[in-house]
């Protein structure tokens, strides 16, 4: 795999991040003292915040970054913090990034609440600067994710989950938070209809390439570069798309096999097991082959656009995603 530092794809905004992460601290400030506490904490889980760069090269693809983007960014990423923490309540997760996770700390009650603040602190920030526009788009977003979170344990619980059904969790779950980003960043410089179009199939494409990577890394990750063990997917009772594609062409008998050791309490030799099973069927490399044709999809779009740095620096982030080991 090709190891792509990260400052190929942040090098043309980096004036525009350091401004953006000013706004995103002083939005997530509050009077209340609990809540204080508990966001500078959040501020100190350093991710790559992909999700507000793909805002702002989205801009500055077409145009030039103004307030309106930086609004943007800030209440995609407010909005996506909310998920992380409403996220780790929902799959009782003790970690974040390497820390002990909010729910781990201030317990599950406490954790919703702070979900529930930023989420409210994102769209309180549409309303007061008459971003309706972007407000469409957030709450049509929060509804897809909440369904696609939905239908996944509804999967989950009765293990029959199918491609169709995968790439409608992963699309509604994944890639409409991450084409939320490229549409807000169009909609900040434009109102043409094909060109924001565009920038939402973008997106949709970019967050089923990211997914479905993110899916492979659990058969395929290591310890000490995801900073959690893999098999975590089988441990959560998820099919995902490496398995699924091996469930769909094995014989009766095997798949009968891995679904009763998946029903059951796995024991890491039985998801090496799985893993073995997976890769005698080619699930990893069909589910990279998948990931693969949606980045493209991803970079063809962009090809209808003139050359600049942002739109090298938008390939390069596709090309990271494809790419990465965590």
């Amino acid at each position: 795999m090709i190891n792509i530092p990260v400052k190929n794809f942040t090098e043309p905004i980096k004036k525009e991040l350091e401004i953006f992460h000013e706004r995103f601290k002083e939005q997530m400030r509050s009077r209340v003292a609990l809540v204080d506490l508990i966001v500078r904490y959040l501020l100190k889980q350093k991710g790559k915040k992909i999700r507000p760069t793909l805002v702002l090269l989205s801009a500055k693809t077409l145009g030039e970054v103004n307030e309106h983007t930086y609004r943007g960014a800030v209440l995609v990423e407010l909005l996506h913090t909310a998920t992380l923490v409403h996220d780790d309540v929902v799959d009782a997760s003790d970690t974040r990034r390497g820390l002990p996770s909010i729910n781990a700390i201030w317990k599950n009650k406490i954790a919703v609440l702070i979900g529930d603040y930023l989420l409210s602190r994102g769209l309180q920030i549409a309303v007061d600067n008459n971003e309706f526009e972007f407000l469409k788009v957030i709450t049509n977003t929060v509804k897809r994710m909440s369904e696609g979170e939905l239908l996944q344990i509804q999967k989950t619980r009765k293990l029959n989950n199918d491609e169709e059904t995968y790439f409608k969790i992963i699309s509604d779950k994944t890639a409409s938070l991450i084409s939320t980003c490229t549409i807000i960043g169009a909609m900040s410089i434009t109102n043409d209809e094909y060109i924001i179009n565009d920038f939402k199939q973008l997106g949709e494409y970019i967050g089923i390439s990211f997914q479905i990577t993110d899916d492979i890394l659990d058969f395929e990750g290591t310890k000490s570069i995801l900073g959690k063990p893999t098999g975590n997917d089988l441990r959560d009772k998820k099919l995902t798309l490496p398995l699924i594609y091996a469930l769909r062409n094995a014989e009766k008998s095997e798949i009968k096999n891995i679904i009763n050791k998946i029903k059951g309490k796995l024991t890491q030799k039985e998801i090496d097991y799985i893993f073995s099973f997976v890769n005698k069927y080619g699930g990893v490399e069909y589910a990279r082959k998948k990931a693969k044709e949606y980045s493209q999809k991803a970079l063809d779009i962009l090809e209808k656009y003139d050359n600049a740095p942002s739109k090298d620096a938008l390939k390069s982030l596709i090309n990271f995603i494809l790419e990465r080991k965590n």
